[in-house]
C-alpha cells in the first residue's frame, strides 16, 4: 500500500501535526487501526505523567492498600494481606507464602 504523509491535528494542543508515510507503514505493519491523537510533544508529556504515578498505567496515586488480617494456613501465626480472603483457599504469611513458590 503507498502512503503519502497526512496533516492531523492534537486532540491536546490542537496543533497541527504530520503523520507521516513512514509513521503510517509502521502503524500498518503492527496492526495499529487507529492514527494518532496526539503530536509527538503532547505524546511524550503523557507518557511522562503516567510514568511518574507509578508503574503500569497510574496506580500510585490511589492510598494505602487496605489489609486484612489472616490466621496463616501453615504456621498459625497472625499476618496481613491486601486481600479479603474468601475462605476457600489457604492463606499464608509471607514467609510460608514464600516457601510454596510465592512471588517477590
Amino acid at each position: 500500500m503507498e502512503y503519502t504523509d497526512r496533516e492531523l491535528t492534537c486532540v491536546d494542543c490542537n496543533e497541527i501535526f504530520i503523520f507521516s508515510a513512514d509513521d503510517q507503514s509502521y502503524h500498518a505493519e503492527k496492526g495499529y487501526e487507529n492514527e494518532p491523537k496526539r503530536c509527538s510533544t503532547c505524546r511524550a508529556a503523557k507518557r511522562s505523567s503516567r510514568n511518574s504515578m507509578g508503574r503500569g498505567g497510574g496506580f500510585g496515586n490511589r492510598g494505602p492498600r487496605e489489609m486484612h488480617t489472616i490466621q496463616c494456613s501453615d504456621c498459625n501465626k497472625d499476618a496481613q494481606v491486601p486481600f479479603l480472603p474468601r475462605g476457600d483457599k489457604p492463606v499464608y504469611c509471607s514467609e510460608c507464602y514464600q516457601s510454596h513458590g510465592g512471588r517477590r
